[in-house]
């Protein structure tokens, strides 16, 4: 017995490629199709048009076609309801809930599409009848009696797509990681992006690393975070002591950053500069007393810019500042993602996918690290519309903040 199903593909299904991702899907999982219909756009601004009956041996194989049609943008044709099961207990989901991809997502309820609000990766869809409103829920946030989205067949994804005659760094979605990229203008693109965000009424959340002070770049951020072309900062324990400590001894890990020599008992500084700001009974407090004069942090306070200091098991100190319970930083790093029209994350690992897991595919994202690890890793977790520069973050943001500033 054959099993079948429709599918159809709307928008710029060649020029994204997803067209051609949908075959092969069809193809590498032992599938057969059959194009009833193409229609393609003539223009740059025309979409396109595709339906296709897919085939599989068995009911199993079909299933997994499908869903790895419905991840690449693939839409049933007269799709059912989305299928509603209530959580039979608190952070628990019934069998078979669906888990969200980062693309803009509707689910189907009593004939209407909803929009799926708070999109992001790995969560679970919740419907409230009552309201007709669909949002996402960490696991850990569910309540026993959610009604909690299963199975795909009455859901839809929407995948970024990339118009053709699109151009700029963000005309589509520019993955790949590359040491050769030319990168004054791609700097000088981010810039353009930055003050275009602004203007148009934008956020930008910066994602940093301790590695941003230690390589010297500290000063060019805070004036960045001075000017206002940054709104939000989100950072671990040592980005913040690194910070503090140069500003208080211009050293960085006890390494003095202009002569990148290490004074005497230059070892102790992080230790005592912790144990200034605990003593203060926070940074703010800090800042308030005159114990903290310069730096990223001392811009944040004093420009009303919200931060996020998430801690982990290797933190010093830590700071009064630092969140050390996992899923309250989780939380907290969430709220700024949903917020964010841009984010730059920079020579930071853990909090760039971190982040990046709260990010919808929608939001514009620049990844700069000296390690195309750290970049490559981002995007196989799923931030795939992250722009990708492999190169030292020391020289890279002072760059940065001259092309922004000069704009």
């Amino acid at each position: 017995m054959v099993n079948a199903r429709t599918v159809e593909l709307e928008g710029h299904i060649i020029d994204s490629g997803m067209m051609q991702r949908c075959f092969g899907v069809v193809m590498d999982l032992d599938g057969d199709f059959e194009v009833e219909e193409f229609r393609v756009g003539k223009h740059k601004d025309e979409e396109s048009y595709a339906r296709m009956t897919v085939t599989a041996d068995d009911e199993e194989t079909l299933r997994s076609i499908l869903h790895e049609l419905h991840q690449n943008g693939a839409h049933l044709t007269n799709p059912p309801d989305a299928t509603l099961k209530p959580a039979p207990g608190d952070r628990v989901v019934p069998d078979g809930f669906y888990s969200t991809t980062n693309h803009p997502t509707q689910v189907r309820y009593e004939g209407e599409w909803l929009p799926v609000e708070n999109i992001e990766m790995d969560c679970a869809v919740i419907v409230d009848p009552d309201e007709r409103t669909a949002r996402t829920k960490v696991l850990n946030a569910i309540e026993e009696g959610d009604l909690v989205v299963t199975d795909e067949a009455g859901v839809r994804v929407d995948p970024p797509e990339r118009p053709r005659g699109s151009g700029g760094p963000f005309g589509f979605m520019q993955g790949g990681v590359s040491s050769e990229r030319p990168s004054e203008s791609l700097i000088r693109e981010i810039a353009e992006t930055i003050v275009e965000t602004k203007e148009d009424g934008g956020n930008v959340l910066a994602v940093v690393g301790p590695a941003l002070i230690h390589s010297g770049a500290g000063d060019d951020l805070a004036r960045l975070v001075r000017e206002g072309y940054v709104d939000m900062l989100s950072a671990g324990n040592g980005f913040a002591v690194h910070d503090i400590e140069h500003g208080q001894y211009g050293t960085s890990l006890g390494m003095d950053i202009e002569t990148l020599e290490h004074p005497r008992k230059g070892h102790k500084h992080h230790i005592y500069t912790i144990s200034e700001v605990i003593r203060a009974g926070g940074i703010a407090e800090a800042v308030e007393a005159g114990r903290i004069e310069e730096g990223v942090m001392y811009e944040c306070v004093t420009n009303d810019v919200p931060f996020v200091l998430a801690g982990s098991i290797r933190d010093d100190g830590p700071l009064p500042d630092t969140i050390t319970d996992a899923v309250e930083a989780q939380n907290a790093i969430r709220e700024q993602a949903h917020e964010a029209d841009l984010v730059l994350m920079l020579s930071t690992l853990l909090h760039s996918v971190a982040v990046g897991n709260c990010l919808p595919s929608t939001t514009r994202v620049v990844c700069v690290d000296i390690n195309p690890a750290t970049v490559t890793q981002l995007l196989d977790r799923g931030s795939a519309q992250a722009i990708g520069m492999v190169t030292d973050v020391g020289t890279f943001v002072p760059a940065l903040a001259e092309k922004v500033l000069s704009e």
